[in-house]
């Protein structure tokens, strides 16, 4: 990715709030990354719908995507070089005609992402906190087989969806489709749902989500050991390690923060 495409992307989501990237992971890749998930499904309760959290420390697969080359430096030209890895998320949703609600939600409502109660927002706009990449695993290059549905701009003004159910088509909304290997990145501020899964096809979903280093993040207090004995310096921040001094999660030394380096602006 050219500084020519990194500014023009950066555009792109300061204004829109999401982008759509085609063909970021070989199919070969994918596939390897549909191995690890079915791994992961047969260790789980058959169920329609799963959210599994902290996906890096389920399988080294996954933990590869971390730091991805190829969408890294936009997260970083994104958010800045500031950041970690907050959350990672893989979600499925089965072949779901009859609208079934399960105890894994099957379906999403609109919303923003974020705490209770929700971060500080200026005029009714919440500011940007961090941002998701969503590597897509299975065929979603049609409308309703479990999408993430968006409002476009809605980041930037301020917002509130006439009716919360995803189930209802609102005005504006796009769902967003894409082949396996394509990848979606959205902000945490941008109004976001799931669409019933009325196909044939299983959703499977992976998103990788990237704060500041001074939030805590969701999936774990520490990065495990296994984790991090043989993390690269980029995935070392990433896990969260800096320096053994917790002052420097708020005031990092340059020199702890490798993904400086990915910064071209």
């Amino acid at each position: 990715m050219n500084h020519t495409d990194l500014t023009e992307y950066v555009k792109q989501f300061e204004q829109n709030g999401y982008l759509l990237l085609r063909d970021v992971l070989p199919q070969e890749r994918v596939e390897r990354l549909n191995l690890a998930v079915d791994e992961l499904i047969a260790m789980e309760p058959d169920a329609l719908a799963y959210n599994l959290y902290n996906s890096v420390e389920r399988h080294d697969e996954i933990a590869s995507l971390m730091d991805e080359p190829s969408v890294l430096p936009l997260i970083v030209n994104l958010l800045g070089h500031n950041i970690q890895l907050h959350i990672s998320h893989l979600t499925i949703r089965k072949p779901n005609p009859m609208d079934l609600d399960t105890s894994t939600q099957s379906f999403i409502n609109w919303h923003q992402d974020g705490p209770h109660p929700q971060f500080p927002s200026v005029g009714g706009v919440t500011g940007l906190y961090y941002v998701k990449v969503c590597y897509i695993l299975s065929d979603m290059s049609q409308p309703d087989r479990g999408n993430t549905k968006v409002v476009p701009g809605s980041h930037n003004r301020p917002y509130q969806p006439e009716c919360p159910d995803t189930r209802q088509k609102i005005e504006g909304e796009v769902q967003i489709c894409g082949k396996p290997g394509d990848v979606f990145i959205f902000a945490q501020n941008l109004w976001h749902s799931a669409a019933p899964n009325h196909s044939p096809h299983t959703r499977r979903q992976l998103f990788m989500g990237y704060s500041p280093i001074w939030m805590r993040p969701i999936d774990y207090h520490t990065a495990s050991p296994r984790l991090l004995e043989k993390a690269t310096p980029y995935q070392q921040q990433l896990l969260g390690v800096i320096d053994s001094n917790p002052f420097k999660y708020y005031v990092p030394d340059a020199s702890m923060l490798p993904l400086r380096q990915l910064i071209t602006r």
